[in-house]
C-alpha cells in the first residue's frame, strides 16, 4: 500500500511538472522568437548572452506571475479559469519587457510584433489548457472522496458548480454523528473533506485519517485561524504557542505606508482622465452630487468617512436603514453606477482615503458600523478584523466572491491579520487585478445573509 502511494505521489509530481514545463517552454519561444527577430536589432547588437538573458528574465517573470495567479493549478482550477490567469500573467510579462524594451532605445519601439506574440501566446494558452487538463484527469482520475460534515453543508454542490467532480468523487456525504458512529465509512475512500465540525470530533477523524493515509481537506473555523498566529517557543522545558493581537514590525509599517503614499499618487495622477470622465457622466445624468460619502469603522473601531464615485440614487437610503447591496438586481443602482460598478470605478476615489491615512492600500474592507452592529451578534469575533487598518483590497477580496457570507470574509481577512507582511501585500495587489474581470465578484449580498450553507455559530472552537 504504502509502495503503491509513494509510486502514484512521484509520477504525479514528474507528470504534473512535466506539464507544467512545456507550458513555459512554449511562452519563452514564442517571445524569444519576436526579440531575436526584431527587437534585438532595435536596442542594439548586444553580446548573444545578454539577448539570451533578456528572454531568462521574461521567463522567470512569467513563472512568478503564474505562481501569483495560479495559472497552473490544472487539477482544481477549470479551463477557462487557467486561460485567464495565464493571459494575465502574459499581460504583466510582456509588458514588464516591452517597459525594458523602451529603458534601452532613445525612441518608443513599435509594440506591434509583442502584440502579435501575446495573440499568440494566448492560442497557446488556449491549446495547452484543453489539452493538459484532458491528460491530467486521464493520467489521474478522481479520487473516491467522503464528506463528513457539521454545521456546514453543500459541499458536494460546490464541488460540482466549481468543477472539482473531475479530482474528487463524492461517494459518500456523512454527518459528524454518523461518521463516529462508524468511522471504518472512511477506510476506502482517498480523500476526506471536513465541513465545519468542530475540534474535538475533527481531531478524532484526523487522526484516523492519518494512520489509513487519506487526505484531508478541512474547512477551518475561527479558532483554527486565530491559532495560526501562534509563535512557537519553548519555556518550561515544553513546546508552548504564544498566541496575540496584531502586532507587526515597525520596519512593515513603515513601508506600508510608503507603499501606500506612492502608490495612491500614481494611481491618482494616472487614472485622472477616468476620474473626470466618470465625474461628468454621472453629473449629466440626474444632476445628484459625484461623490458619495459613507461612514466606514477602520482600525481599532475608528470611523472615518469613505468616499466612491456614486452609483445608486440620490434617495437610495432615504428611510435612513442601512442595507446592502444585492448586486445588478438592485433597483437602487443608476444606469452609470452599473457600468462604474462592473469595471470597479466608483471604489477609485478612495485612493485619496489612502493618500489621508484613513485606508490602506491592503487589509481587510472597512464595513459600516451599522452592518458590523449586525454581523457581532451573530459572530462576536466579526470585531477581531478591527485589529489592523482597513484596505483598498484584501485577501477576501480577492480570494472570495462579492457574495462570499461575511463569516468566510472574516477567517480570510483574519488569515491576512494572522501573518502581515509586505511581500504578501504585493501578492494581493497583483492578485486583484484578477478579480476585476471575474464577473461573479459583483454579484450582490441577499439581505440578512450572514453564514454560509446553515451554519450555526453558536460554538466556536476558541
Amino acid at each position: 500500500m504504502n509502495t503503491t502511494n509513494t509510486l502514484y505521489s512521484f509520477r504525479h509530481e514528474v507528470g504534473l511538472r512535466l506539464i507544467k514545463l512545456i507550458n513555459l517552454l512554449c511562452m519563452v519561444a514564442a517571445f524569444a522568437v519576436v526579440w531575436f527577430t526584431y527587437y534585438k536589432f532595435v536596442v542594439g547588437q548586444y553580446y548573444f548572452w545578454g539577448h539570451v538573458t533578456v528572454v531568462a528574465i521574461f521567463a522567470v517573470l512569467y513563472f512568478v506571475f503564474c505562481k501569483t495567479y495560479d495559472a497552473f493549478l490544472i487539477s482544481y482550477y477549470r479551463i477557462f479559469d487557467m486561460i485567464s490567469s495565464q493571459t494575465l500573467a502574459l499581460l504583466f510579462a510582456d509588458g514588464i519587457m516591452y517597459a525594458v524594451t523602451l529603458l534601452l532605445y532613445k525612441h518608443i519601439p513599435n509594440p506591434f510584433p509583442l502584440l502579435l506574440c501575446f495573440v499568440d501566446q494566448i492560442s497557446i494558452s488556449i491549446i495547452w489548457s484543453c489539452i493538459a487538463h484532458k491528460v491530467y484527469f486521464k493520467w489521474f482520475p478522481a479520487k473516491k472522496s467522503i464528506i463528513i460534515f457539521d454545521t456546514r453543508r453543500g459541499m458536494s454542490d460546490l464541488i460540482e458548480e466549481y468543477g472539482l467532480s473531475k479530482k474528487f468523487d463524492v461517494q459518500k456525504t456523512a454527518s459528524v454523528e454518523e461518521c463516529l458512529a462508524d468511522i471504518s465509512m472512511i477506510d476506502n475512500m482517498e480523500v476526506v473533506f471536513l465541513s465545519g465540525v468542530h475540534s474535538r470530533e475533527r481531531n478524532i477523524i484526523l487522526k484516523y485519517c492519518l494512520y489509513g493515509k487519506q487526505q484531508v481537506y478541512m474547512i477551518p473555523r475561527i479558532g483554527d485561524v486565530i491559532m495560526s498566529s501562534a509563535t512557537q517557543i519553548h519555556i518550561l522545558h515544553l513546546p508552548i504557542l504564544k498566541v496575540q493581537r496584531y502586532r507587526p514590525s515597525l520596519t512593515y509599517l513603515v513601508i506600508k505606508r510608503l507603499f501606500d503614499i506612492v502608490s495612491s499618487l500614481l494611481g491618482i495622477i494616472l487614472l485622472s482622465p477616468i476620474f473626470l470622465v466618470t465625474a461628468i457622466a454621472i453629473k449629466a445624468y440626474d444632476k445628484g452630487p459625484v461623490i458619495y460619502k459613507q461612514e466606514r469603522l477602520t482600525k481599532n473601531g475608528k470611523r472615518f468617512m469613505i468616499h466612491k464615485f456614486r452609483s445608486m440614487k440620490v434617495d437610495a437610503e432615504k428611510d435612513g436603514v442601512a442595507r446592502l447591496s444585492s448586486g445588478d438586481n438592485d433597483d437602487r443602482i443608476t444606469p452609470v453606477g452599473h457600468f462604474i460598478r462592473k469595471c470597479r470605478i466608483d471604489e477609485l476615489p478612495q485612493l485619496f482615503d489612502v493618500l489621508a491615512g484613513n485606508l490602506s492600500i491592503v487589509g481587510p474592507r472597512p464595513e459600516r458600523p451599522e452592518i458590523a452592529e449586525e454581523y457581532m451578534k451573530e459572530i462576536p469575533e466579526f470585531q477581531l478584523r478591527l485589529q489592523c487598518k482597513a484596505g483598498l483590497t484584501g485577501l477576501a477580496q480577492v480570494y472570495g466572491k462579492y457574495n462570499t457570507t461575511p463569516y468566510d470574509k472574516l477567517q480570510m481577512d483574519l488569515m491576512y491579520i494572522a501573518n502581515p507582511g509586505f511581500a504578501e501585500d504585493i501578492k494581493i495587489c497583483f492578485a486583484t487585478f484578477k478579480i476585476l474581470f471575474a464577473p461573479e465578484s459583483t454579484e450582490g449580498v441577499e439581505e440578512g445573509q450572514t453564514t454560509a450553507m446553515s451554519i450555526e455559530e453558536d460554538n466556536y472552537d476558541k
